[in-house]
């Protein structure tokens, strides 16, 4: 279980789908980059999907996402994304009172016990209180992370710790 935070926006893409029929159909499918700007999302966005449409498309929608953080598993059986809404647990100094601050994460699961299981095994890490507060499962297709980051990092390896 991976996880990565980011600036994350949710894309919807409009293109003809060959079905498994052989027929084609218009279908809208919606998709999670990571971006900087709409400008960025837009353009990360079509040059993901460029490789799996041939012919037009329009992307139809673009809005940053909900949440920041998002965990990946590395279960190639795992192929839904559901959205968790978790409530950290925390008390108020001076009231006495307990507090409950609502953050929300996109979980990569199979089913939705599995992304109650990796909530918690991500969760156990922290030494947070929390509650899970809603998990459901999204129309998202896939999540495209920035390729920029893994290039940068890359060639950062490839340069020595020190010079002599």
């Amino acid at each position: 279980m991976r996880t990565r935070t980011a600036n994350w926006f949710e894309t919807k893409i409009r293109y003809e789908k060959t079905m498994e029929d052989g027929l084609q159909k218009k279908t809208t499918e919606q998709y999670v980059v990571d971006a900087l700007s709409f400008t960025e999302a837009e353009a990360s966005i079509i040059e993901e999907m460029s490789a799996y449409i041939s012919g037009e498309f329009k992307i139809t929608d673009i809005k940053p996402a909900a949440y920041g953080e998002i965990f990946f598993s590395d279960v190639a059986t795992d192929d839904r994304w559901y959205r968790a809404k978790l409530q950290f647990i925390t008390i108020d100094e001076k009231t006495e009172k307990e507090k409950r601050a609502t953050v929300t994460y996109l979980v990569q699961a199979a089913t939705l016990p599995t992304a109650v299981k990796y909530i918690g095994e991500v969760m156990s890490k922290t030494m947070i209180d929390y509650v899970i507060a809603s998990i459901t499962e999204t129309q998202i297709m896939d999540v495209f992370e920035h390729h920029a980051n893994a290039e940068s990092r890359n060639q950062a390896d490839d340069k020595p710790e020190y010079e002599e």
